[in-house]
């Protein structure tokens, strides 16, 4: 029994977590392809520190990780996260022409 009470108390702060638009927007966007900060903040029109801020939250419960290439981070999906996270992940839209017109803009990423 309370197994399933730490599984419920950690499932609600996922979907609290990915409640905000700005986080499930990094997610899908992660799905696509490994992006560096600048990458998500100009996807996202969003300032540096805000992306910062939601990526460190992400990583902090374990959603998304970091490689260090030179003086840039990259984020990737952890594919390591729960079952359930993997679930909601795939109902998510499919960012990729998104991700592509920025980098036929841009010079690619990295990663």
């Amino acid at each position: 029994m309370e197994m399933d009470v730490m599984q419920v108390v950690l499932l609600s702060e996922v979907y609290k977590l990915l409640g905000d638009r700005t986080r499930l927007t990094i997610m899908a966007l992660l799905q696509v392809q490994t992006l560096c900060v600048r990458d998500l903040v100009e996807i996202l029109q969003a300032s540096q520190p805000s992306v910062s801020q939601h990526l460190a939250k992400l990583k902090t419960h374990g959603l998304v990780k970091e490689k260090r290439k030179g003086p840039w981070v990259f984020y990737s999906i952890n594919n390591e996260c729960a079952p359930e996270v993997k679930q909601i992940l795939s109902t998510l839209p499919d960012m990729s022409t998104v991700v592509k017109k920025k980098s036929a803009v841009n010079t690619p990423t990295f990663g």
